[in-house]
């Protein structure tokens, strides 16, 4: 920014027509400072919102920090709430907008200042009087989301054409009098709240043997699919995964790519044609893509045979491209251990890949995953090693980070952190080589951990947020938001229970990811999203 600037005073010397075209990219670059349009704050899912301005280590504290707003909804909220700065609404002027999307089936667009306003637009998509309802859980035969399942997966969001794509699980009604179930992509226009094409249900088939299939074909079925990855949108087109609801089967691991424009289908991905399982649910994170446009995802226990007419892909890091004839495989690492992994039931696919570049080293783009074992892999993206035996040589790191790890670890000024299951928040130095030995804080969270994100204003004042959550067995209880300095996370600077009258959130709900944006942190919970800021006195 101090160059831009420095640029746009020596413009004013030469041209004035230069200085305009500068100072018309210094708005743009304002304007996408705060916006955040996916989850993890960008398609490298590195969790680091760094044009963060107002909050520091020094006013994120108790005394001048806490809990400003709660956002009444009606259902829970597992998507990260998105943020999109001086959006412009159809009869409602201009308004700094969030996005929450809830299991009940509704999409809302808020005044992301204002919680005491009625919301801006909001669109359901059940009909209970023609009998469209959300999945009830006994359906899906899963209490991990209950009493409903409706919109699970955290949206994108398209600037460009002002689309925000959402999933939405339904149960219809037919002509016979039963029920059946559907899964259908809506792509929704962010200025009026109204679909912007006609929705798409979800429907896909692959050549197969595998579990389900029916004269060598596997068809996806939207009942036992749970999609729970959030969405990715790169390159115009609209990526989208699924896994099960408590391993019931038959499931597969699926991704199914949409044409952003059309929502035409353009190609279809399942992880285990030839077997079972393999399913893509990464701990809510969100598939990954680099700058070339190749596809990451991180699949679950499951079959793996990399020989023969039909591949599977169980707890497998996959690197994957978008062709004219559909998606394929460029590239994948599969650990030694993956068959005593997918035993135990130590999913590699608990976790979302996160991508780093680095400058120097002799692995300059590496791609980060942390396993249901605790263990946490670092792997080169331009050779990733298919499957070795051994002690995973073709890694170029393993570290027992924890207990076990779910969601996504983040990234940030070089430094990874990572809150596993049943520990401490740690950082880790990284370099092309590497990671250090850890920096431990002295916070311990139980069972899942959190996936944390990081606010910074470039490379400083860096702020690790993270929301510790229930357990999957354990009993309701207040979500708990934490801020750590990002450059020393043994000192805690904030955490909501320090004045819990004033500042404690609502109900937790699994795998949450806080959203930072323009010096306030969105967290979702049961019925609602509670926002926190800078005290009236000290904004």
């Amino acid at each position: 920014m101090a160059v831009l600037i420095q640029a746009l005073r020596g413009a004013a010397l030469r041209d004035k027509w230069v200085m305009l075209a500068l100072a018309m990219v210094l708005l743009a670059t304002q304007r996408a400072a705060a916006q955040v349009t996916t989850a993890q704050y960008g398609n490298a899912r590195t969790g680091a919102a760094t044009n963060e301005t107002t909050l520091t280590p020094q006013n994120v504290r108790s005394a001048t920090f806490g809990k400003i707003g709660t956002f009444e909804v009606d259902g829970d909220v597992y998507a990260q709430p998105l943020y999109v700065p001086r959006l412009e609404i159809t009869n409602r002027g201009t308004h700094d907008v969030l996005f929450v999307a809830t299991e009940h089936g509704t999409l809302y667009a808020f005044d992301a200042i204002n919680p005491r306003l009625p919301p801006l637009w909001k669109i359901s998509f059940i009909d209970p009087a023609l009998d469209i309802t959300p999945v009830p859980f006994r359906d899906a035969s899963c209490p991990f989301i209950k009493p409903e399942i409706g919109i699970t997966p955290t949206p994108v969001i398209d600037l460009e054409n002002g689309t925000l794509y959402v999933l939405m699980r339904t149960k219809e009604p037919t002509p016979r009098g039963d029920h059946r179930y559907v899964q259908r992509l809506h792509a929704i226009n962010i200025h009026t709240g109204m679909d912007r094409l006609p929705p798409v249900e979800i429907r896909a088939s692959v050549r197969g043997t595998g579990a389900g299939s029916r004269m060598g074909i596997v068809e996806f079925e939207p009942l036992r699919e749970n999609p729970r990855a959030a969405l990715l949108l790169n390159r115009g087109v609209v990526y989208l995964s699924w896994a099960s609801a408590c391993d019931v089967g038959p499931f597969h691991g699926w991704i199914i790519a949409y044409d952003a424009k059309t929502l035409r289908q353009v190609g279809v991905f399942n992880a285990s044609p030839g077997g079972s399982e393999a399913g893509i649910w990464q701990g809510d994170a969100g598939l990954a893509a680099d700058t070339a446009g190749n596809v990451y995802a991180v699949t679950g226990n499951g079959s793996f045979n990399e020989s023969g007419p039909l591949l599977d892909y169980g707890n497998t890091v996959l690197k994957l491209a978008l062709t004219p004839t559909g998606l394929v495989v460029r590239d994948y690492f599969t650990p030694s251990n993956q068959k005593q992994l997918s035993t135990a039931d130590l999913d590699l696919g608990s976790s979302g890949p996160v991508l780093i570049d680095e400058d120097r080293g002799p692995h300059r783009r590496m791609v980060v995953v942390t396993g249901k074992a605790g263990v946490s892999y670092m792997i080169d993206r331009d050779k990733m090693g298919h499957y070795q035996p051994g002690d995973d040589p073709h890694a170029i790191m393993t570290v027992q980070t924890s207990e076990s790890g779910f969601g996504a670890p983040a990234y940030w000024n070089q430094t990874l952190f990572i809150w596993g299951s049943n520990a401490v928040l740690k950082s880790y130095r990284v370099n092309g080589a590497g990671i250090s030995a850890p920096i431990l804080s002295s916070v311990r969270s139980v069972d899942p951990g959190a996936t944390p994100t990081v606010s910074a204003n470039g490379e400083r004042n860096g702020i690790v947020w993270a929301i510790e959550t229930r357990t999957w067995r354990g009993a309701d209880k207040p979500a708990a938001l934490h801020a750590f300095d990002a450059s020393d996370v043994r000192r805690e600077i904030y955490n909501s229970e320090m004045i819990p009258g004033r500042d404690r959130a609502g109900i937790a709900l699994r795998f949450a990811i806080p959203t930072v944006a323009a010096g306030r942190v969105y967290v979702g919970v049961k019925g609602a999203v509670d926002m926190y800021g800078l005290l009236a006195g000290n904004r």
